[in-house]
C-alpha cells in the first residue's frame, strides 16, 4: 500500500514514499533522479507521477554529502550597485544555465572581511566552482579555495602567475582611448576622475590617460587628477563641484571619469549648476552601462563587452570543474570608445 504523508503533516514526502507509491524499489526511484536514461519511460513517468502527487522535492543538501558537491557556482562581485557587475553576473547566469547549473550571487561591497564571509559559507556549500572580482587579487584566501579544492576564475581583475584563470579587459588601452578621443575634438584641458587608488582598474585607467596625454606632448599640469573616496554617483557630483571651484584659467575643459557612475554624477552636476554638456564640460565615463546611453545627455564611454566577460569566465570555470586536463588561461578582452553627444560638440 503506498505510504502518503498526511494531509497538514510536516513531513515532506521521501524517496521511499514515492518507491511505495509508484510500486518500485528504491534503486529504480534512483535511477529516475540521477540516471533516468537506465529506466523505462513507463517506469520513469510513473515515478514522475508519483513525485509529482505527492509533492516530492528532491534534498539537494543530502545527496551533496554524497557527491562532494551542489549542482551550484557562486560569483562573488565587488559592487551590487554598479550596473557593470550585475550585467557581467548575468553572462555567468547564461553560461550555467546552459550547462543544468544555478548560480549563487554574493555581494562584497569592496570590503575584504565581508569577502572572506561569502567564500567561507560558499565552500561550506560545496558549490562547483567560484567566480570572484575580488577587492585584492593578491588575496591569499583565493589561493586556499584552491588548496582546499574548489576551482576559481578571477573576473574583471588579473594576477601575476598562470595559478588561476582570469578574464579582464585591457584598462589601460581604456584609458588611453578616452583621453585621445578627448585630445582629437579639442580639449587640451582634462580632468581623471576616478578612485580610490586601491582599486586596479582605476589605477590602470589613470595610466592609460597619463601615457596617451605625454604621447600627444601637452604639459603634465593639465592633466588634474580628482581622487574619489568610491566609485559611485555621489562621489561625480561631488567631484563637479571640486571643478567648479578650480579657477577659470586653470578649469578642465572635459573630464574623463573611471567609470559610468562618476560620469552620471558629474554630468547631474553639471547641468544642475547651469552649465553645458558638452559646451562647458565635455565628459567620457568608462563600461557603457545601459544608463549611459540613455543620460540627459548621452553619455561618451569605453565599452567592455560585460556580458561576454562573465560568459567567458563561466566556460573557464566550467572546464577547470569538468576537464582533468584543463590547462589555465588568462583571457584579456579589447574596450572600444563608444561616442556620444557629451563629447561631440564645439568647445565654448
Amino acid at each position: 500500500m503506498a505510504i502518503t504523508p498526511a494531509a497538514g503533516s510536516s513531513r515532506s514526502a521521501s524517496v521511499k514514499d514515492v518507491a511505495a507509491t509508484a510500486g518500485v524499489s528504491l534503486g529504480t526511484v534512483s535511477n529516475v533522479l540521477n540516471r533516468p536514461e537506465r529506466v523505462s519511460r513507463t517506469t520513469r513517468e510513473r515515478v514522475e507521477r508519483a513525485m509529482a502527487d505527492l509533492g516530492f522535492v528532491r534534498n539537494e543538501s543530502a545527496r551533496s554529502l554524497r557527491t562532494g558537491s551542489t549542482h551550484s557556482l557562486a560569483y562573488v562581485m565587488l559592487d551590487a550597485g554598479n550596473p557593470f557587475f550585475t550585467d557581467v553576473a548575468r553572462g555567468i547566469e547564461l553560461a550555467a544555465e546552459t550547462a543544468g547549473l544555478s548560480l549563487f550571487l554574493c555581494n562584497s561591497d569592496g570590503r575584504s572581511a565581508r569577502e572572506g564571509a561569502h567564500l567561507a559559507h560558499l565552500q561550506q556549500q560545496r558549490v562547483q566552482g567560484i567566480l570572484i572580482t575580488p577587492v585584492d587579487p593578491d588575496d591569499p584566501q583565493i589561493d586556499q579555495l584552491i588548496e582546499r579544492g574548489t576551482p576559481v576564475v578571477i573576473v574583471d581583475r588579473t594576477r601575476a602567475g598562470s595559478s588561476f584563470c582570469s578574464v579582464a579587459v585591457d584598462d589601460v588601452l581604456g584609458g588611453r582611448l578616452a583621453v585621445e578621443h578627448l585630445i582629437d575634438v579639442g580639449h587640451k584641458r582634462v580632468a581623471y576622475v576616478g578612485g580610490p587608488e586601491s582599486i586596479g582598474q582605476v589605477r590602470d585607467r589613470g595610466e592609460g590617460a597619463r601615457q596617451a596625454w605625454a604621447e600627444a606632448g601637452l604639459p603634465p599640469e593639465d592633466l588634474v587628477t580628482l581622487s574619489c573616496e568610491a566609485p559611485t554617483v555621489a562621489c561625480g557630483r561631488a567631484a563637479g563641484e571640486r571643478l567648479v571651484g578650480l579657477p577659470a584659467r586653470r578649469r578642465p575643459t572635459a573630464a574623463f571619469c573611471a567609470n559610468d557612475l562618476l560620469a552620471l554624477g558629474l554630468l547631474q552636476q553639471t547641468i544642475s549648476s547651469g552649465r553645458t554638456v558638452p559646451g562647458d564640460l565635455a565628459i567620457v565615463g568608462y563600461d557603457d552601462i545601459e544608463f549611459a546611453a540613455a543620460a540627459a545627455v548621452p553619455l561618451t564611454s569605453v565599452r567592455q563587452p560585460r556580458h561576454d566577460l562573465g560568459r567567458r569566465a563561466a566556460e573557464l570555470l566550467l572546464d577547470e570543474v569538468g576537464e582533468p586536463g584543463h590547462q589555465h588561461e588568462q583571457v584579456v578582452f579589447t574596450p572600444e570608445l563608444v561616442a556620444r553627444a557629451s563629447t561631440l560638440g564645439r568647445l565654448s
